[in-house]
């Protein structure tokens, strides 16, 4: 059996909490360094929390006892783990510098920020989606020069609900034009409705550089790897609109989209129960089932569907032809699963198993 011991970075904020539970009974990796801010740092875990735990699930007993260490102080905690998850709150500029330095010191990083997604040698993974990306990072430690060391990143939340659903069409019928409006929970913002009173009853159409990034990364995850770098794809145009609704968690995608090839209705479907055929990973937090199609007309729903395998799968409905587009969809996921936490911890398992980790 696999075993690592992990650091998680960032270990008190939402996305912190939730690798601590999805890690705790972990068949792999094993927890053995938590590390946050120079604020937190010191206190145990418990402590340093000060009542903040907003998971379901109870905090582990044996992790609320752990010290946490200042994410900062790495060089003195780096022979403690084996790699880390960073999930951490700091401005872009400082996340690209910290990830980096760790990386630096021959810590693998599996990131849940975005600061380094843009860079053509640091591989941004969908484990069922572009598995093959992480050849990029022999690129990277030549550049880093290490050995070890390295970042991953996983892709933004939101185009986790509505990318995997058309990776398999843009492959079978030519993917030519996207539209995407995107309905997101405010666990993606870090808070609850506790922490953001604001948001019952309320809608707000804007959230800073979510639709930059919509529009950016689905073309990373559908590049190619040419010459050790990922090449963008440019061959697709994609325009989005991303609110903030009042759910706790989950993230919908109202899809429209245009192909070379305009497919039938079931030719679509079929493009999608094939895809789930052949992308199904012998992974720990792999879904066993990728894509769910629903027939109900009122389904996926947010509060119904969105813990489907885990929170690791993608919920899909409402297929139907489009005045403008060729077809029109809706498609849900659980956006600190799937979308963050959860994503990280299957790319990370990718990453074990391809041996990047050993």
């Amino acid at each position: 059996m696999k075993s690592f011991r992990v650091g998680i970075v960032g270990a008190t904020g939402m996305v912190g909490q939730r690798f601590v539970t999805l890690l705790s009974e972990h068949p792999w990796f094993h927890i053995s360094l938590l590390a946050a801010s120079s604020s937190s740092a010191g206190k145990t875990y418990e402590e340093a929390l000060n009542g903040r735990w907003t998971m379901k699930k109870p905090l582990p007993e044996d992790v609320a006892k752990m010290t946490v260490h200042d994410a900062a102080d790495f060089m003195n905690w780096k022979d403690e783990v084996d790699f880390v998850f960073c999930a951490v709150n700091m401005p872009k500029a400082e996340i690209k510098k910290l990830e980096e330095a760790m990386a630096k010191a021959e810590i693998p990083v599996v990131s849940n920020n975005s600061a380094n997604r843009p860079y053509p040698d640091v591989p941004m993974v969908v484990p069922e989606l572009n598995p093959s990306h992480t050849a990029v990072i022999e690129t990277q430690r030549k550049r880093l020069g290490t050995k070890r060391g390295f970042i991953a990143v996983k892709s933004n939340c939101s185009i986790q609900s509505y990318v995997p659903a058309l990776t398999p069409l843009r492959e079978r019928f030519g993917l030519k034009k996207v539209l995407a409006c995107t309905y997101q929970a405010i666990s993606g913002a870090g808070k609850t409705f506790e922490r953001w009173p604001e948001m019952l009853d309320n809608v707000i159409p804007y959230i800073a550089g979510e639709e930059e990034k919509s529009e950016q990364e689905p073309l990373k995850v559908w590049g190619s790897v040419s010459d050790g770098l990922i090449v963008n794809n440019s061959t697709i145009s994609i325009t989005t609109q991303c609110l903030r609704v009042p759910v706790s968690d989950g993230h919908m995608a109202a899809v429209f989209a245009s192909f070379e090839e305009k497919p039938t209705l079931e030719e679509i479907r079929a493009a999608w129960d094939e895809f789930n055929e052949a992308v199904h990973y012998d992974l720990p937090s792999a879904p066993s089932k990728f894509l769910y199609y629903f027939e109900e007309p009122d389904r996926p729903q947010t509060r119904l569907d969105r813990e489907i395998d885990g929170g690791m799968a993608v919920s899909i409905g409402r297929l139907r032809p489009d005045t403008q587009y060729d077809i029109k969809f809706v498609c849900l996921s659980h956006n600190t699963l799937r979308g963050a936490a959860g994503g990280a911890v299957e790319l990370a398992e990718l990453l074990a198993e391809q041996g990047y980790l050993d």
